[in-house]
């Protein structure tokens, strides 16, 4: 019997947990029609496999159909949903996991053109930010629908076979109900703290009387809203003792903020360069003053974090969603003594920007999650062992060096540089995006372990790699900055990279011409700002950095808006001259025949990357299938046909510029079944 804190059985109720370590529920959009089909039910199979003791699934699942769907919730009003959601129970309960559901209105978190195109309701007529929708206050046949449509979907769901249900009351049209910045309406429903919470109040009691005890139900909800005329502190606690004194509700979820903008989604779930486990002591407060069984999860990145949560005595049960979306065996190799081979949460939030952008989640830098059905996590073993040569130690080449000597093979990486990284190492030199250096440093240990052979400050050509004679070379040399865009004085500009790297001083009147829509335009803003400069980011697109997303985008935003930094949209710049000792600047524009100036004293571009592939077409005529692949064997995760000779491959940005993920799925795709 392990003494260790996290791997302790739990009671919770009649229900025994066999550790403290769960992912909370969560929206990964993977549904089918609102439903948990295949994709769905593997992915938290593979967590239920590998140790966690509860998976809670859907983040917000529709309990009626005037709360569409913003990011491929499930459909809990449909009765298609019951044989569906029985067989992902019955997989994971035979994995030994506990599996629970988060039911929820969205309120007016959703749009009235999504699903049938129903008027959105909520406490207010107040639009919600995010969403835009401008909402209807509910009337008493709205409220009386509402509960009996809550009802039908735990009972749902008790047919299903589930341990549990999760009512999520932060945001959503509960909570909307619950805060006074919220709630507009007259008594029985406005008004006082009572009132406020009477909607939740009736539908914990409805349910109850239809599930009866043998159910748990839990309470999501936001503790502080953190902003004046809110929720605070005080009034959590209370609603806190309501939900406890009321016998209905078996343990409460801590959550903390609001999450009706960017900013504040980004105060309850961290991305990287903010604190971990911001509202952990926070929880533990609500446990010590509520007395209830406690749950958390914010961001938790990390074993020594979720132990020290479990330890102390903070909560009960942690949450490690967006680290199980990292590496889903962690629990297994905290059990077998394995933590440092544990795949790092890097922070990016790549997962959650791409739900919010219409998306299903996946991780920056674990292809397999949310594609568990063809790529499958474990690598498995090679009936023969050949020779593998990748050039270029980016996150793209160092994932083909770990997947081919998984395999089995023997491998040898040239790199250029004196460390591994390629683009990453250039971003984690951001203090904010440090973190990022997690990509690399995982995979090079990896490799390390495997015995991969590494040749650093090593300009590879092609007799080097020949000599090597290999059975299968992968080029991921990367790209460089994009250049020549410009009709005139290409020359007098320089990249964000020549930013980043410090390998040009910034200026102090700056124009960024961002043509990718990256992180680089931004990161070299703030470099700039913060040395003092004056900063002006343009774009020919309808909006800036369109590729950042919205949750990396607001600490951007709070580096930057105090500062002397401006955002110009749907110009371009056509040119750049001389003019003096300053640069004038030619701007045009889609739109219309325009052709005005500006002066500054730098003019940095930031138009993405062209694919370094000369090695590529130098090897090319000596290979075998002359760099070609099979795209329908490469989909169906089935071996590249057999040539004479060596195999050659390129991928990541040594094909053209995408981003870190597509970089290091393209490597899997390919090296897996050679």
């Amino acid at each position: 019997m392990s003494n260790d804190p996290l791997l302790q059985p739990y009671q919770l109720k009649h229900l025994t947990l066999r550790n403290r370590i769960m992912t909370t529920s969560h929206e990964p959009a993977y549904g089918d029609d609102g439903m948990p089909k295949d994709r769905y039910r593997l992915y938290h199979l593979e967590r239920a496999k590998a140790g966690v003791s509860m998976v809670m699934t859907a983040g917000s699942a529709s309990t009626s159909r005037d709360s569409p769907p913003v990011f491929s919730n499930l459909l809990v009003w449909n009765d298609e949903i019951v044989p569906w959601m029985k067989r992902l129970a019955d997989d994971c309960h035979e994995a030994g996991a506990a599996v629970m559901i988060q039911l929820s209105h969205l309120g007016r978190r959703t749009r009235w053109d999504k699903g049938d195109w129903l008027p959105v309701v909520s406490s207010t007529s107040e639009r919600e930010p995010a969403h835009r929708a401008t909402p209807k206050p509910a009337e008493d046949w709205d409220i009386a629908r509402i509960i009996r449509d809550y009802v039908d979907a735990a009972e749902r769901m008790q047919a299903a076979g589930l341990d549990g249900i999760e009512i999520m009351c932060h945001g959503h049209l509960l909570d909307q109900f619950m805060s006074p910045l919220t709630n507009t309406l007259d008594a029985p429903y406005g008004g006082s703290l009572e009132n406020r919470a009477r909607l939740t109040m009736e539908i914990l009691a409805a349910i109850r009387k239809k599930v009866g005890p043998k159910i748990i139900i839990g309470m999501r909800y936001g503790v502080d809203e953190m902003e004046p005329g809110g929720i605070d502190i005080e009034e959590g606690v209370a609603i806190g003792k309501i939900f406890r004194d009321s016998g209905l509700v078996d343990y409460l979820n801590i959550n903390r903020s609001r999450i009706h903008t960017d900013p504040a989604m980004t105060d309850l779930i961290p991305v990287q360069g903010m604190r971990s486990a911001p509202h952990l002591d926070f929880a533990g407060r609500i446990k010590a003053e509520v007395g209830m069984p406690t749950l958390h999860a914010a961001r938790i990145p990390d074993v020594a974090t979720a132990r020290h949560a479990v330890a102390t005595g903070q909560v009960d049960m942690v949450g490690m969603t967006r680290a199980h979306m990292a590496d889903p065996h962690i629990v297994r190799k905290i059990v077998e003594g394995r933590e440092d081979d544990i795949r790092p949460c890097v922070g990016a939030t790549y997962c959650l920007d791409r739900i919010y952008q219409g998306g299903m989640a996946l991780c920056i830098h674990n292809p397999s999650t949310g594609r568990e059905a063809t790529q499958p996590h474990q690598i498995e073993k090679a009936t023969v062992r050949k020779k593998v040569v990748v050039v270029g130690a980016g996150p793209a080449g160092l994932e083909a060096a770990r997947v081919a000597a998984e395999r089995g093979h023997s491998v040898v990486v040239f790199e250029v540089a004196a460390q591994p990284g390629g683009q990453i190492r250039l971003t984690a030199r951001s203090k904010r995006r440090a973190e990022m250096i997690g990509i690399i440093d995982w995979r090079l240990a990896q490799c390390q372990r495997l015995g991969v052979e590494f040749r650093f400050n090593t300009w590879a050509e092609a007799g080097d790699v020949l000599a090597e004679a290999p059975d299968v070379v992968v080029i991921a040399t990367g790209g460089l900055p994009t250049a020549g865009i410009l009709a005139e004085g290409n020359e007098l500009v320089v990249s964000a990279w020549d930013i980043l790297s410090g390998d040009a001083k910034p200026g102090e009147n700056v124009l960024i011409y961002d043509e990718a829509g990256d992180h680089a335009a931004l990161q070299a803003a703030q470099v700039i700002a913060e040395a003092g400069g004056q900063v002006e980011v343009m774009t020919r697109d309808r909006s800036f950095s369109p590729e950042v997303m919205g949750m990396n985008l607001v600490p951007y935003m709070r580096a930057l808006q105090d500062k002397a930094v401006t955002f110009t949209v749907t110009y371009k710049l056509d040119a750049v001259r001389r003019a003096g000792n300053q640069l004038e600047a030619v701007i045009g524009s889609d739109y219309m025949n325009l052709d005005k100036t500006a002066v500054y004293d730098q003019v940095v571009v930031n138009a993405g990357t062209q694919p370094l592939a000369d090695l590529y077409f130098d090897l090319n005529p000596a290979s075998g299938n002359k760099g070609a692949v099979d795209y329908d064997a490469l989909i169906d995760g089935k071996p590249q046909p057999g040539v004479e000779g060596f195999q050659l491959f390129r991928i990541g940005d040594a094909v053209e510029a995408r981003n870190t993920h597509a970089a290091i799925y393209d490597a899997p795709r390919l090296v897996r079944t050679v």
